[in-house]
């Protein structure tokens, strides 16, 4: 089992800078030239290639993942998704994962699972892929290239469990970090002033 997630963490590590679009690339460079992480570890979420790419404090990437998101297309927050997604209610035009630059934390869901949320008042957080009747379903659409078929979830940002446990636990989970989630629906560049 230890020796499946090293080889898997070594996979992350070696296609994750290849794995990086242009426009994640000229995000991370920004980010690392103006230091607007503060020196906190952080991750980009490339909607566009339904991809994860955490890096750590002092900005080396320390791991990349395909991502399952939001099944909505679109870069806001729904006003009050966060109170009916506590209830299980979060209506099919809702289930959009948020754009925008996020000081986010580790922390405890309402099942006393751990997640890193992103946007606490949203619900919005990135999570590992939970056991149930679609985890089959959804190890599937991970494994697929592309964006394509990973619009599921309902805007939360999930990756494979191994993944979630060895990177995005260890340096997005422990205490606070940064989250930058580019837009889908607009210029990149109108989301992140100066890139």
């Amino acid at each position: 089992m230890l020796r499946a997630a090293v080889c898997a963490l070594s996979f992350w590590l070696a296609a994750g800078a290849s794995a990086m679009s242009l426009p994640a690339q000229d995000l991370m460079r920004w980010i690392r030239s103006n230091g607007d992480h503060g020196a906190l570890p952080f991750a980009i979420v490339d909607k566009r290639e339904a991809q994860l790419h955490v890096f750590d404090s002092s900005g080396r990437l320390v791991g990349s993942s395909p991502a399952l998101l939001g099944a909505t297309l679109g870069d806001h927050i729904v006003p009050g998704v966060g109170e009916r997604a506590q209830q299980g209610a979060v209506r099919a035009d809702e289930r959009t994962t948020p754009a925008g630059r996020f000081v986010s934390f580790g922390g405890i869901n309402n099942t006393g699972e751990h997640v890193v949320w992103v946007d606490y008042d949203s619900a919005f957080a990135i999570h590992r892929l939970r056991p149930g009747r679609a985890f089959k379903t959804r190890v599937d659409r991970l494994a697929l290239p592309g964006a394509n078929g990973k619009r599921v979830s309902e805007g939360c940002v999930v990756v494979p469990v191994a993944f979630y446990e060895e990177v995005v636990q260890r340096y997005l989970g422990s205490g606070r970090s940064m989250v930058y989630v580019m837009p889908e629906s607009s210029r990149i560049s109108e989301l992140f002033r100066g890139l």
